[in-house]
């Protein structure tokens, strides 16, 4: 699943290509993305230009004039620039005939990403966004801490759980929890507040770094092409050999979420 730094690399390189282009018409193949809106989808963005590109934890927002669509990549979702003419594949989905010649296709071989309409000037307030937690580059320890010490849920359920910081999945909190050297499975309620501080400077420092290369691909993630690069800097995720003791790295289900870790360099404590 593409995760915040995925989603960062998508949006700027997306802004690379279709900044101050008009929306010339917008083909729906599967109108579940966008809920079923289609007329509305169509009518609302069709003339329109794309103004900017933002993101909020795992979610782009295009800016146009006066309006605004979320999209969330979900799973196996991706945007490819096209020339017009192009013949579009079974999984892409929606797509953006631009003025310029080219075509933004929306591909997504499940078919779990969505789009949304949404305000232009108040999105942040708006579903599903209102209900997101902080980035981690942005989290205060009064505001994260409350809701990870009362939890007796594993630290990575709670890393992955968006309201209290928003835009770490999987793949992050596998390797958030190794530089924390700490069990996966650990309780929030056992971390004391120098460890939640940790937490969110970790989580940071993971996921800046892993923006700076590019995100991670694993599987099918790209943008438009581009691949990212920070695998190569993983440390426990789908590996078998600890990078610190040389032990064996542990796979196994921590609420239903594939789990790395090393038993030996990760201990539970708080």
């Amino acid at each position: 699943m593409p995760e915040l730094p995925e989603v960062e690399t998508v949006k700027r390189t997306l802004k690379n290509f279709v900044l101050n282009c008009k929306i010339t018409n917008i083909i729906v193949r599967y109108p579940n993305i966008i809920d079923g809106q289609t007329e509305e989808f169509i009518h609302s963005l069709v003339g329109k230009t794309i103004q900017d590109i933002d993101r909020v934890g795992k979610y782009l927002i295009f800016l146009l004039e006066d309006t605004a669509f979320l999209s969330h990549l979900r799973m196996e979702g991706k945007y490819n620039l096209k020339q017009k003419g192009y013949v579009y594949s079974k999984h892409d989905h929606i797509i953006f005939e631009l003025d310029n010649g080219q075509v933004l296709c929306y591909h997504d071989t499940r078919k779990f990403g969505r789009m949304q309409l949404v305000d232009r000037n108040d999105y942040h307030y708006q579903l599903p966004l209102s209900k997101l937690g902080p980035e981690p580059m942005d989290a205060q320890l009064q505001e994260v801490y409350p809701l990870i010490h009362k939890s007796s849920l594993p630290i990575k359920t709670l890393l992955l759980d968006q309201t209290i910081m928003a835009g770490i999945g999987n793949i992050y909190a596998n390797e958030i929890c190794f530089h924390m050297a700490m069990n996966p499975k650990t309780a929030g309620k056992a971390l004391s507040k120098k460890r939640v501080q940790q937490l969110i400077d970790i989580s940071s420092e993971v996921l800046l770094k892993a923006i700076d290369q590019g995100g991670t691909t694993i599987h099918s993630f790209d943008s438009n092409g581009i691949n990212g690069l920070f695998q190569v800097s993983l440390m426990v995720h789908t590996k078998k050999v600890c990078p610190i003791c040389q032990g064996e790295i542990t796979k196994e289900m921590v609420h239903q979420r594939g789990t790395y870790y090393c038993k030996k360099c990760q201990k539970r404590r708080g």
